[in-house]
């Protein structure tokens, strides 16, 4: 459903989240290895969420990438699907066809439609802070 650089941006996002809620800024090394990821990746999708205002990257020796705590609320994971990968998932056809629409649907259109709907309610709902939180008092994992 979602690509894999937004399935790796997600991740990085929350742990940078649940890193920061302790005071801590964290390299791109530790983030790719916490979420298993390449490093070059990792920089590349970290880049586009500082772009795009979702997290910030600080330079220098103690430098690293955080998140404010006022921000972790704020940010909401449509706000990172939208910043790597685009609105695709929300208008895009469930089988991936170019010419799908409610004139000429693919057999999955209808059903699609309401997942689509579902999945853009719950995205849009969900902040970091609350996802953060679960990895915090251990409801929720990262890596297994």
């Amino acid at each position: 459903m979602f690509s894999k650089a937004c399935e790796y941006g997600i991740r990085a996002a929350v742990y940078i989240a649940l890193q920061s809620l302790d005071g801590r800024r964290v390299s791109v090394n530790e983030i790719a290895e916490e979420i298993d990821s390449p490093i070059a990746f990792t920089a590349k999708i970290l880049q586009q969420l500082s772009r795009n205002n979702i997290i910030h990257s600080v330079k220098g020796p103690t430098g690293g990438f955080q998140i404010a705590r006022e921000d972790m609320d704020a940010v909401k994971l449509n706000m990172i699907v939208k910043a790597i990968d685009g609105d695709a998932i929300y208008v895009g056809c469930g089988l991936g066809l170019k010419e799908c629409n409610a004139q000429k649907p693919c057999p999955l259109h209808d059903k699609f439609v309401d997942i689509r709907t579902d999945l853009s309610k719950m995205l849009k709902s969900t902040s970091l802070y609350e996802l953060a939180t679960g990895l915090e008092v251990g409801l929720t994992y990262l890596k297994r």
